[in-house]
């Protein structure tokens, strides 16, 4: 029986050790799993495109395009007066070489307008191979992350060939992927065996049962000795000794510092926004829980100069076409995009100056896979998103829509 527990426990140990040196490669980010309101009332991402879908080691990728700080912005989401525009990615197999906002470059946080559009552009540096899903992504204060739509990107060649070289302020080129990595080595093996001498110290002789008994026999004082405590004098002399001799020697070896930027940029220029062309009234929205389609009725009254049709829907990340009124050829990624699941009751040409009320039908099982339809379940059940209108000639206006959404489950 000994030999068969001692058997057990080895394999115990053995499977502990090997979960935690194998780490499987993440691929995604749980976009799925943040709040359908948080996705559809908050940062609305449009005109997207990435410039490559298959880079070599040290090849440059741009994310260009809009987006919209959506004017119903939810109270329970702090405002973005503190946003940092970001991109997801599975940790750094690209790095991002620059960020701008309105043409700005942005490398901190920036102060954003709710209801204002604002163009992007941020420029990756494909640093390790593999297949990896590249969001966009815009980091608030009081918020969290707001993940953007995702699209599939190839980095070809090896990560041994990656380089990042930048010219200091002082004039000196360094390269940033190996800059004094033999110093970091040197220091985290430093403290690491300050530390692991520490716990031996301790441990060597009987730590849990033997002390807890003469704590409950009143005898807590015994467990420090006066050797014990001359032993801890001694580590944290020696603590403090190595850190005043590292930062006197850093500040003599870097006599030229500044400190990290940490500010909030404010005055970034937003887009021109055009008032719509079209107005929007929703009357009553439903979700069909069984069809996983959302139903929309709306008045609709054109107060431009040309007829339009409705050809898109957009809604967290995900767009509905009418392949009759508008085809992309944008190459977005192909879960977000479903090229035929708006269907309009009349969408014949909206005249200048008509009013007219339809049935707008979005439909998908993007829905159910991007768990759109947990919004029937939040306690503000509200949805939210952008209605294109495109006339005859190609030009584009956008409508929001914010209403209640009522689910149905027949």
């Amino acid at each position: 029986m000994k030999l068969l527990n001692k058997w057990s426990a080895v394999a115990l140990m053995a499977a502990v050790a090997a979960t935690s040196f194998y780490a499987p490669t993440a691929s995604a980010h749980g976009e799925k799993s943040q709040a359908a309101f948080m996705r559809m009332r908050t940062i609305h991402w449009y005109d997207l495109k990435w410039s490559k879908e298959v880079v070599k080691v040290n090849d440059t990728v741009e994310v260009t395009g809009k987006f919209h700080v959506f004017e119903g912005w939810p109270e329970t989401v702090d405002a973005p007066e503190n946003a940092f525009l970001n991109i997801g990615i599975p940790g750094p197999v690209f790095i991002r070489k620059a960020s701008y906002i309105g043409g700005q470059l942005v490398p901190r946080s920036v102060r954003l307008e709710i209801g204002k559009t604002y163009d992007f552009k941020v420029v990756l540096k494909a640093r390790r191979p593999g297949d990896w899903h590249v969001h966009t992504m815009m980091n608030v204060k009081g918020g969290g992350p707001i993940i953007g739509p995702g699209k599939w990107l190839t980095i070809e060649g090896s990560m041994a060939d990656f380089k990042n070289p930048i010219t200091t302020l002082t004039g000196a080129t360094i390269d940033l992927e190996n800059y004094n990595l033999e110093n970091t080595y040197f220091w985290h093996t430093l403290w690491y065996v300050f530390g692991l001498a520490w716990i031996v110290y301790w441990i060597r002789r009987p730590v849990f049962l033997p002390r807890f008994l003469m704590v409950n026999a009143g005898r807590a004082d015994e467990l420090v000795s006066g050797a014990d405590k001359k032993i801890g004098m001694v580590f944290a002399a020696a603590t403090v000794l190595i850190v005043i001799f590292a930062m006197s020697a850093a500040n003599g070896k870097y006599p030229i510092t500044i400190p990290l930027q940490a500010g909030t940029m404010r005055g970034i220029k937003p887009a021109v926004d055009e008032k719509s062309a079209v107005s929007i009234k929703v009357e009553d929205a439903t979700y069909r829980v069984p069809g996983r389609a959302m139903r929309m009725k709306l008045t609709m009254t054109n107060n431009g100069n040309a007829a339009v049709r409705l050809g898109e829907f957009y809604t967290a990340s995900v767009r509905f076409l009418d392949s009759d009124v508008y085809k992309d050829t944008s190459g977005y990624p192909e879960d977000l995009l479903a090229e035929d699941g708006l269907s309009v009751s009349d969408n014949s040409p909206l005249a200048p100056g008509e009013t007219r009320t339809v049935e707008v039908t979005a439909a998908d099982a993007a829905w159910e896979v991007y768990r759109l339809a947990d919004i029937i379940y939040d306690p503000d059940s509200r949805f939210a998103g952008l209605l294109f209108f495109f006339d005859a000639a190609g030009n584009r206006t956008i409508s929001q829509v914010d209403a209640p959404l009522i689910p149905s489950f027949m």
